[in-house]
């Protein structure tokens, strides 16, 4: 028996089968563009200890033609990872926003379904296409159970003078306005897997999610109590392409000076701002070219983007009151060792330091960068969101 993770944006699906009672995955793949031109699939597969991969660039018009390609490889005779479909018992789906009263992993009921169609104002982009991921599935493996796993529920834990704004109490009541955060299937990944590595359940940690997105978490004993986005994924930390963190202000003085409408402010904060609006890119492996390079404003983008890391690193160490790990993770997290060094440089006072000829190193699995003289573990520790979402559906099914 099988559990199929599946995560599935506007345009794309992502999705890793595993054993019900492994967490080593059989298959896995991407497949982009979907209902565009130029779409295509990536699907890797197990053979014996050894992984291969074909690559498909055909027309993949929505995303039921999409899970049908993918429900036709996994049992294709010269790939076959199944011998049939109805091998996967369990579908496990990636929602973004859950709101607030789909706080757990649950199992996908109509009226589970509709809540999260209620939810479409909250997460126009991403919500959407997690309705037609698990629509298209109950379709092509009407017998599997189909679970939902919530990437605002980790943040549920939140005390209410952590999610509620400042603005009066009807905003809260009536449309929902409060902090949900996100990331939330990463961050308590990583948490859980950096209290295990300290053998320490309780521990007081800070996890540090860097991509082309970008969040913080503030966990004591498994549970979240501070995070960095808000609303919407909008808020906190610098990222690709959005802001983070900005006097609502500028929004005013940008509509009244420019006649800038709300859709053209929405543009420039999440689309147009962050290090592409820095340095005219995204990818921080482009910046992180142009830093060594001594580009001015690439060399302004990386310390404003860790400065304002920092600045997080010291509210959660208050708010945790004490501080016995901080992780990175995601592409940016585990792979940046530039990052990585300008965030822990002069957090001495937390007892934060890093070892330098151990932060370029690269090497597979959990690292511990800490200095020989700090009192804080400096942890990496990849991320693995399909796995996090396949052993929740396997609390959940069984």
């Amino acid at each position: 028996m099988y559990i199929l993770v599946i995560n599935s944006g506007s345009s794309s699906i992502k999705y890793q089968l595993f054993p019900s009672d492994s967490d080593l995955p059989v298959s896995k793949g991407l497949i982009e563009r979907i209902g565009l031109s130029g779409s295509f699939l990536t699907h890797t597969y197990k053979r014996g200890n050894e992984e291969t991969g074909i690559r498909l660039e055909e027309p993949i018009s929505d995303h039921a033609s999409g899970m049908r390609k993918v429900a036709e490889l996994l049992v294709r005779p010269d790939i076959a990872v199944l011998e049939d479909p109805e091998q996967i018992t369990c579908i496990g789906h990636r929602v973004v926003h859950g709101g607030e009263t789909l706080a757990e992993t649950t199992l996908i009921t109509p009226a589970v379904k509709q809540k999260i169609e209620d939810l479409y104002p909250l997460a126009p982009l991403h919500n959407p296409g997690h309705i037609k991921g698990i629509e298209v599935t109950q379709q092509i493996f009407p017998a599997a159970t189909q679970v939902a796993v919530f990437d605002t529920a980790f943040h549920q834990s939140l005390p209410e003078k952590a999610f509620r704004y400042a603005i009066p109490e009807r905003f809260y009541a009536e449309e929902g306005v409060r902090v949900y955060g996100f990331h939330g299937i990463s961050h308590q990944y990583v948490s859980t897997e950096a209290a295990r590595y300290l053998e320490n359940p309780q521990a007081k940690i800070i996890t540090i999610h860097l991509g082309n997105g970008c969040s913080m978490a503030a966990v004591h004993a498994g549970r979240c109590i501070d995070t960095s986005m808000g609303l919407t994924p909008l808020d906190g930390l610098i990222m690709g392409t959005r802001s983070g963190a900005i006097d609502a202000s500028v929004l005013i003085y940008l509509s009244d000076r420019l006649d800038m409408s709300a859709e053209a402010l929405s543009k420039l904060l999440n689309k147009e701002s962050g290090m592409l609006g820095l340095t005219g890119h995204s990818d921080m492996r482009d910046v992180g070219r142009l830093y060594e390079a001594g580009d001015p404003a690439a060399r302004l983008a990386y310390e404003m983007y860790a400065y304002r890391i920092k600045k997080y690193i010291g509210a959660y160490a208050a708010a945790l009151n004490g501080l016995d790990a901080i992780v990175f993770t995601a592409g940016v997290g585990e792979n940046d060792a530039l990052a990585r060094e300008l965030v822990c440089t002069g957090l001495d006072v937390f007892g934060i330091g890093i070892d330098k000829e151990k932060n370029v190193l690269r090497e597979p699995g959990i690292r511990n960068l800490t200095a020989a003289n700090a009192n804080t573990t400096v942890l990496v520790v990849p991320t693995n969101e399909e796995l996090a979402i396949a052993r929740q559906c396997r609390e959940v099914v069984h």
